[in-house]
């Protein structure tokens, strides 16, 4: 069981990174630092952009809740 949250954790943090990766720099921070500041924006959000916003959310909170179980599962162990 614990081997199971663990890959998981594994997995959900790879695609979470690779999510924030995609996302579209908005101005300022270290979206500057590789050009990401050069592009403006013109309107609103498209509906790909919304899409990846909640697909990030997510992932985020199944990353967050299999951290939580794996911690009570571990401590469960001892």
């Amino acid at each position: 069981m614990v081997m199971g949250f663990s890959i998981a954790l594994i997995v959900f943090s790879l695609l979470l990174m690779l999510l924030v990766l995609m996302h579209k720099g908005k101005g300022g921070g270290l979206s500057d630092m590789f050009g990401g500041g050069m592009q403006s924006s013109v309107g609103g959000s498209s509906v790909a952009e919304r899409n990846l916003d909640r697909i990030t959310v997510v992932v985020g909170l199944l990353w967050f809740a299999s951290i939580v179980v794996l911690g009570l599962l571990m401590k469960l162990d001892k």
